[in-house]
């Protein structure tokens, strides 16, 4: 089971944080840190697993891993998840962000973070890997996005005409 998804920049800052089991902020902001402590230290010669990381929640997880640019993907896993498997699922989800954003950055991860999560959504869900095949994902993505902008049109064609006194 994937226990969160966690994408941070080199300096720890964090983009995105999903947690799928029940954690307090303090317990999230504490692991983020340990997390973040462990891999930037690490060099881009090493494997992309860490194990044994008992401090997560008191059971035995593995944290997996890929560096891109400036920032790290990271899903931590209980030790039942294959560590190829959730890199190759690391892998669908970058490429399915850059489909969204047409060559994402950091500044998409900030700026959008409601599409973020929506794709990782689409991938993921409730710690169980939902869809890999990026067609689809971002077929649902694509198909959000024009739900969501007719409505985004009428509110702010409304905000004008209450601007105009037309309402």
């Amino acid at each position: 089971m994937i226990k969160s998804v966690l994408i941070f920049n080199q300096l720890g800052k964090p983009r995105l944080i999903k947690f799928y089991t029940q954690l307090d902020t303090h317990t999230q902001q504490q692991i983020l840190r340990s997390i973040h402590a462990q891999i930037s230290k690490r060099p881009d010669t090493l494997c992309n697993f860490v194990e044994n990381t008992q401090s997560l929640d008191n059971s035995n997880t593995r944290i997996i891993y890929r560096h891109y640019a400036t920032l790290y993907f990271v899903f931590v896993t209980d030790l039942s998840e294959s560590e190829l498997g959730i890199l190759d699922l690391i892998q669908v989800f970058v490429e399915s962000l850059d489909r969204v954003f047409e060559n994402v950055c950091e500044l998409d991860l900030i700026f959008h973070f409601d599409e973020i999560h929506y794709v990782l959504s689409e991938v993921v869900s409730a710690g169980m890997v939902v869809e890999t095949n990026l067609q689809e994902i971002t077929r649902a993505v694509d198909e959000a996005k024009r739900h969501v902008k007719p409505e985004q049109e009428t509110s702010r064609l409304n905000i004008g005409a209450l601007r105009r006194g037309f309402v």
